[in-house]
């Protein structure tokens, strides 16, 4: 009973770690930009816990993961018009620039996950620049679809971890 004990937690996650991967195999030839995006929803599953492992935490987690992305198109149109007579120096004063508002949206409540945030444009970023072919819109519905895939996976592992708690660990 002891193993049960103590294996339980670590094999809930990895059974749902095995089928977010069933799902991404499954998920990522219905995307519009191919393949192989189950990395965001192990980030959101991760920001599902930093939002404090509760439903309402996961909104605001999937709400700073849209202004995350909402500030990286931003950055990149924003960039993109200086580039021409910047140069260099278009995407740093971008960045300067659209990081103050982006940042501001911590004074609101559903907005006040910043890490997140970071996170979110973090993953845009990735795809944007390492995606080929991707564009504002198709990178928008990926990251948005896989991270809600990683949210509900952190729900299921709040859920099915606490009932196994219960029975098992109480």
């Amino acid at each position: 009973m002891k193993l049960v004990k103590y294996l339980g937690g670590p094999l809930i996650i990895a059974i749902l770690a095995f089928v977010c991967q069933i799902v991404d195999q499954l998920l990522g030839p219905t995307m519009p930009i191919g393949i192989g995006f189950g990395w965001i929803a192990f980030q959101a599953w991760a920001a599902y816990f930093i939002a404090g492992c509760t439903p309402k935490g996961g909104v605001k987690a999937f709400a700073a993961y849209v202004v995350g992305m909402v500030a990286s198109i931003g950055i990149i149109a924003f960039g993109s018009a200086l580039s021409g007579s910047l140069g260099f120096w278009a995407f740093p004063i971008a960045i300067l620039i659209l990081v103050v508002p982006t940042i501001c949206t911590e004074k609101v409540e559903l907005l006040n996950l910043t890490p997140i945030v970071f996170v979110g444009a973090g993953a845009f970023f990735a795809i944007m620049n390492y995606v080929p072919n991707a564009s504002f819109t198709t990178g928008f519905i990926v990251e948005t679809v896989y991270c809600l895939l990683g949210l509900a996976l952190g729900y299921l592992t709040i859920l099915i971890r606490g009932a196994y708690d219960a029975k098992y660990n109480s």
